[in-house]
C-alpha cells in the first residue's frame, strides 16, 4: 500500500538567547548508575527533554523558578526546583510481584487489530511527548487472547532512531492508567518510510477485558537529533531547524475526545462537535496496530 504523506505541524525553531540552558544527571540512587531515557517535564509548561544514554540531560527554559518533574519506569517520580547545575537522584520503585499463571501458548493462529482505512500523516515534533491508541476489547479475541507484537509506522531520516513504547492499563475512569511493563521498553526503527514489528511474547501480556492504550515517547536525545539550516523569511539571515526522529505516522479517525499528556498526567479533552450527533469531528492517533496470537 501507498503512505501518502503531509505535515501538519511543524518542528519549532529554538531559541537560546531568551531562555535559559539548565544542565544536569540523573542516576540511580541504590546502585550511582546513570539512568538513560528519563521523561523530564518543566511543571505547568508544556517543554520538556529526555536524559541521554549517560544519564546527562540539557534544558532550555524561560523561567528558573519553575520545577521539574522526572519520569521512568521501575522507579518513583521526582519534582525538583531548577538550579543550573542538577544532580537528580531517583529511588528504585517497589514492585509487589503478583501471581504468575502459566498459560500454554500455541501461536497457531495470530489476527492483527487497528487497522484503518485512512491515509497516514506524517508528525513533525519535538519531544517529549507522549501519544497513545485505544484497543478496545472484542469477543472474538478470546482464540487470540496474547499480544504477541505491537506494529508502528514510522518515517525515519536516521539509522536507529530510538523510541519509548508504552502499554497502559485502563482505570475506573477511563483514563490511561498504570503501565503494565516495570522497565521502560525502549526500541529502534531504521531509515525511511516503514512498518516495525515488535516482539511482546517475553513480557506475557493478554488482551484485558477492558481494553489497553498502546503509546510511544518520543526522545529528545542527541542521536535522534536532525539539525537542518534554512533561510528564515524575515531576517534573511541562516538559522538551525531542528527536529526529532523518528516520526511516527497517523490515521485521521472520528473521535468523541482525545487524550493528551501534559504535566506529567494524561488530561481528557472533548472535540468540539461531541454534542452534534450529526456532526462528527476528525482526530489524529499514531498509526499503531497489534498481532494477538493463540
Amino acid at each position: 500500500m501507498l503512505l501518502k504523506t503531509w505535515i501538519f505541524s511543524i518542528a519549532f525553531f529554538i531559541s537560546i538567547g531568551s531562555s535559559a540552558q539548565i544542565k544536569g544527571v540523573v542516576i540511580d540512587s541504590a546502585t550511582r548508575l546513570p539512568i538513560p531515557f528519563v521523561s523530564i517535564w518543566v511543571e505547568n509548561g508544556n517543554n520538556g527533554t529526555t536524559s541521554e544514554e549517560n544519564g546527562a540531560f540539557e534544558l532550555n527554559v524561560s523561567e528558573k523558578s519553575k520545577t521539574l518533574l522526572f519520569s521512568a519506569l521501575g522507579y518513583e517520580k521526582k519534582k525538583v526546583s531548577i538550579s543550573n547545575e542538577m544532580h537528580i537522584e531517583l529511588t528504585p520503585s517497589t514492585i509487589e510481584l503478583q501471581e504468575v499463571i502459566i498459560t500454554k501458548k500455541y501461536g497457531t493462529q495470530q489476527i492483527e487489530i487497528g487497522e484503518t482505512e485512512n491515509s497516514f500523516l506524517q508528525a513533525y515534533e519535538n519531544g517529549p511527548r507522549i501519544d497513545i491508541k485505544f484497543f478496545p476489547y472484542l469477543s472474538k479475541y478470546k482464540r487470540t487472547k496474547f499480544i504477541k507484537q505491537v506494529v508502528i509506522n514510522t518515517d525515519s531520516r536516521i539509522e536507529e532512531a530510538t523510541l519509548k513504547l508504552h502499554f497502559y492499563k485502563v482505570d475506573s475512569e477511563g483514563f490511561p492508567g498504570e503501565e503494565y511493563l516495570e522497565k521502560d521498553f525502549i526500541v529502534t526503527v531504521s531509515r525511511g518510510v516503514k512498518k516495525t514489528l515488535f516482539n511482546l511474547i517475553s513480557f506475557n501480556l493478554t488482551m484485558p477485558k477492558n481494553g489497553i492504550y498502546v503509546g510511544f515517547e518520543r526522545l529528545k536525545i542527541g542521536k535522534n537529533k536532525v539539525e537542518k539550516t534554512i533561510k528564515d523569511a524575515e531576517s534573511n539571515s541562516n538559522v538551525i531547524q531542528t527536529s526529532f526522529c523518528p516520526y511516527v505516522l497517523y490515521n485521521s479517525v472520528e473521535r468523541d475526545y482525545t487524550f493528551t499528556f501534559s504535566d506529567g498526567k494524561w488530561i481528557k479533552e472533548f472535540t468540539p462537535n461531541r454534542l452534534d450527533t450529526s456532526s462528527k469531528t476528525t482526530v489524529y492517533e499514531p498509526a499503531i496496530n497489534l498481532i494477538l496470537t493463540n
